[in-house]
C-alpha cells in the first residue's frame, strides 16, 4: 500500500465530509494528548450554514487517498476581510490560508500543502499563512511546545513531525503565539495585590459580572470593545454579527456570571476578561461521541462544572487607555476576581492565558506579574506562492 499512488481530491460530496471529519480521529487516536472535538461540532466548523465565519470568507477541502484509503485532509481559504487589513498587521490583499492539517506520512501532507497552495494561486491569492483552523479567531498556528499535555477549549494540538514537514514545504515562521499557564490556587504576588487594593479604593472603577439572562446585548458589547482594543493588533480580523451569533450559541452553555468581567471607568465599559471552564476535561473520555451516555454525562457537568483548569481566551482594555497604568489595574483587578470565583465556586486550581503574541508586550508583563508561564506554543508560517 506503501507504494500505492498518492491521488488528491477536492470534498465535494456528503461521504467526502464524513471521510474529511473522521480522519482527524483516525490520524491522532495514537496521540493520548489529542482531545477528540465532539463530531457535530467537528462537522459545524466547515458546514458554511452553521459557521458564520463563511458570511466573509470561502474554503476548499481536500482529501489524499493512497490505494483508494484516506491518508490526509487540508482546508484552503480565503477571509475576505483580512484581505482588506493592512499588510502590515500580517494579512492584506493577496493573502491565502491553509489549515485542518492532517496526514499519515510526509508525502501525503506535501501533495495535500500544494494542492492548498494551487487552489489559492487560482483565486488570485500570492501569498499563503498556514496552518489557520480556519479563522485567526479558532485554532491559528501549529503547536511546535507543549505536545506533552492536553490543549485547553478551543487551542489546536497537532503531532510533533508536523513542524519538520510544513518547514520542509518552503515555509518560514511568521508570528508565534504563546499560551500560559499558572497555579491559581494561591493569591498573585503582593504588587499585585497592592494593584488590585489600590483599584478597589477608586471610586471611578467599577468590575461587574456580566449578566447571563441578558446574553446578547452583553455579548455585543463584549465585542465592541474587542474589536476596537485588538485593531491594531498582528492578525486581527474583526469579528461579526454571524460569528458572534453562532459562537455565542456554542458558548453560552459554558457561560457564567462570575467567570466573565466588565470594567467600567466613570460609568463607561472600556474593559473585559473572558474566562471559560476547561470544557476539553468533559469531552475528552466521550471520543467525540455524545450518544448514546456522553450527552447525559455532558449535561450533568455543565450544570455545575468542577474543573481543574479555567481558560482566558480573550481580554482587552480600549485603545485609548492602552499603554497606561489604568490599563494595567483593570485587568490585574479582573484576573484577580475571576481567579477568586474559580477556585472558591468550580475548584479549578489552575489557569491558561493565552493564546498572546510573542511581541504584545503588555499582556506579556501582566502574564510575568501574575508568576505564569509559557507552556504552549504556536507558529504561523508564510510562504510566496
Amino acid at each position: 500500500m506503501a507504494n500505492a499512488p498518492l491521488a488528491i481530491q477536492p470534498v465535494t460530496t456528503k461521504a467526502d465530509i464524513k471521510t474529511f471529519i473522521d480522519l482527524a480521529y483516525q490520524l491522532n487516536a495514537g496521540d493520548p494528548n489529542w482531545v477528540p472535538p465532539l463530531r457535530q461540532e467537528a462537522a459545524g466548523t466547515i458546514d458554511p450554514k452553521k459557521n458564520g465565519w463563511f458570511s466573509h470568507a470561502r474554503a476548499q477541502m481536500f482529501l489524499a487517498t493512497r490505494g483508494g484509503l484516506p491518508v490526509g485532509r487540508i482546508s484552503a481559504h480565503i477571509d475576505t476581510l483580512a484581505l482588506d487589513m493592512a499588510p502590515e498587521q500580517g494579512f492584506g490583499p493577496g493573502t491565502g490560508f491553509w489549515g485542518m492539517l492532517d496526514a499519515a506520512d510526509e508525502n501525503a501532507a506535501h501533495a495535500l500543502i500544494k494542492a492548498a497552495e494551487d487552489w489559492l494561486r487560482g483565486q488570485g491569492m500570492t501569498r499563503a499563512l498556514g496552518p489557520v483552523s480556519l479563522s485567526i479567531w479558532e485554532e491559528p498556528g501549529l503547536l511546535i511546545k507543549g505536545h506533552d499535555h492536553p490543549p485547553t477549549l478551543m487551542m489546536g494540538h497537532h503531532l510533533p513531525r508536523y513542524q519538520a514537514w510544513i518547514e520542509a514545504a518552503g515555509y518560514q515562521r511568521v508570528k508565534q503565539l504563546y499560551t500560559y499557564e499558572l497555579d491559581i490556587s494561591k493569591e498573585f504576588p503582593p504588587i499585585v495585590q497592592r494593584i488590585v487594593a489600590n483599584g478597589e479604593k477608586n471610586p471611578r472603577i467599577r468590575i461587574r459580572e456580566v449578566d447571563k439572562s441578558r446574553f446578547a446585548d452583553e455579548a455585543k458589547l463584549i465585542i465592541a470593545i474587542l474589536n476596537d482594543a485588538w485593531s491594531d493588533n498582528w492578525g486581527f480580523v474583526p469579528l461579526t454579527q454571524p460569528e458572534l451569533d453562532d459562537v455565542s450559541t456554542k458558548l453560552k452553555p459554558i457561560v457564567f456570571n462570575d467567570l466573565i468581567r466588565i470594567a467600567e471607568l466613570d460609568g463607561e465599559p472600556v474593559a473585559f476578561m473572558i474566562t471559560l471552564p476547561d470544557l476539553n476535561e468533559a469531552i475528552k473520555p466521550l471520543n467525540g461521541k455524545l450518544f448514546p451516555f456522553g450527552w447525559a454525562k455532558l449535561l450533568l457537568w455543565l450544570r455545575k462544572p468542577r474543573v481543574r483548569t479555567m481558560r482566558v481566551p480573550l481580554m482587552g482594555v480600549v485603545k485609548k487607555l492602552q499603554a497606561s497604568r489604568m490599563a494595567s489595574q483593570l485587568a490585574f483587578m479582573m484576573i484577580e476576581y475571576i481567579r477568586r470565583a474559580s477556585v472558591s465556586n468550580y475548584g479549578a486550581t489552575r489557569g491558561e492565558i493565552g493564546w498572546i503574541l510573542e511581541d504584545n508586550q503588555g499582556m506579556v508583563a501582566i502574564a510575568d506579574a501574575i508568576d505564569s508561564h509559557v507552556n504552549r506554543v504556536y507558529r504561523i508560517y508564510a510562504k510566496a506562492i
